[in-house]
């Protein structure tokens, strides 16, 4: 018999991303119901405790800008931004349909609704929204030669240019991607995120631009950098 959700989460199946040590307790904050998946999301005291560092019970207003982006371990990261770029938000078209008297609504992947989109926008593409107003500014279309970050699978947090798009009735359309190193990889459709033009991003990238590395890679940067600071 169903007593209604879930209100707990224990810290074993929590998300790996959050990186929650499995020793320092039995439960881990379980993130309120809302337009993103429970292993979408960071809770907020989790931002603000153990990747900010902040443990005040009051916190002034700083002024700084964050956006939470995925780094090619498939972790989040906290990357600072400006307050201009702050303003706006890139979201993927989820889903468009015709509504009641024929008016057309546009679904993104943060469970916002909007009225009357541009024709020109089809499933799969990205809007840049104005936090302010709610409206899109500008759009991006799914096509190749674009760039892209991968948001699920196996390539989470990878960033490159779509390349090639294989179609597959009745199955998982695959995308394949190249990034800036030349390595090409390929996901599933429902992965792939548009996030600029050609080869320049919309949003500012963190460190490393959506590169990984392989282990020997990080070995020899590691060591170069130790080097050099000694």
């Amino acid at each position: 018999m169903a007593r209604g959700p879930k209100k707990h989460l224990k810290r074993v199946a929590a998300p790996k991303h959050w990186m929650l040590d499995k020793l320092t307790g039995v439960f881990a904050p379980r993130p309120s119901t809302g337009p993103h998946k429970l292993r979408e999301c960071l809770p907020l005291i989790i931002f603000l405790r153990n990747r900010l560092k902040y443990a005040l019970i009051s916190i002034d207003k700083t002024g700084e800008n964050f956006r939470l982006i995925y780094d090619t371990k498939g972790r989040f990261a906290v990357h600072r931004i400006t307050p201009e770029e702050a303003k706006y938000k890139l979201c993927k078209v989820r889903k468009i349909f015709v509504g009641t008297k024929g008016i057309p609504h546009l679904v993104t992947h943060d469970a916002r609704t909007i009225r009357y989109p541009d024709p020109l926008i089809k499933v799969n593409d990205t809007i840049q929204i104005d936090l302010e107003t709610g409206k899109i500014t500008e759009f991006i279309k799914f096509d190749t030669g674009n760039l892209c970050m991968v948001t699920g699978g196996a390539n989470l947090g990878r960033i490159g240019v779509i390349t090639n798009r294989e179609r597959h009735p009745g199955s998982f359309d695959v995308v394949h991607v190249k990034d800036a190193n030349g390595n090409s990889f390929a996901t599933r459709l429902s992965n792939i995120f548009v996030i600029g033009k050609g080869n320049k991003a919309w949003i500012s990238l963190p460190r490393g631009k959506g590169i990984r590395l392989t282990i020997a890679e990080e070995r020899d940067k590691r060591l170069a950098a130790k080097q050099s600071s000694g």
